[in-house]
């Protein structure tokens, strides 16, 4: 499973911030990594220097063999926060997809 961290003019890319999230995902997702070819997660502030509630904003893509990326996005006003909301929807859509597929 291969994971790209992506960040927008606005957010610094430190490594540390990196290696953190990359961890939590394989954390997270450790259940589909058979399942799950690439994960990219692309980190953006909304707003650059302007402060705003949730303008902070986390899309998560993951590949999956064989089957339609999925792709699910989350605001808030920390990165953080937004990649946790974004993480509890990726699993829960990977949750949905293979549950139905089994029913098949």
């Amino acid at each position: 499973m291969k994971i790209q961290i992506n960040t927008d003019k606005n957010i610094e890319g430190h490594e540390r911030l990196a290696t953190y999230f990359s961890e939590e995902l394989e954390k997270g997702l450790a259940r589909f990594e058979e399942k799950i070819t690439r994960i990219e997660v692309h980190f953006g502030d909304e707003n650059g220097e302007k402060f705003s509630l949730n303008d902070k904003k986390c899309v998560i893509e993951v590949r999956v063999a064989n089957l339609q990326p999925l792709t699910v996005t989350d605001h808030s006003d920390t990165l953080e926060k937004a990649f946790s909301g974004a993480l509890a929807k990726a699993k829960k859509s990977l949750t949905t997809t293979f549950e139905k597929q089994k029913s098949f």
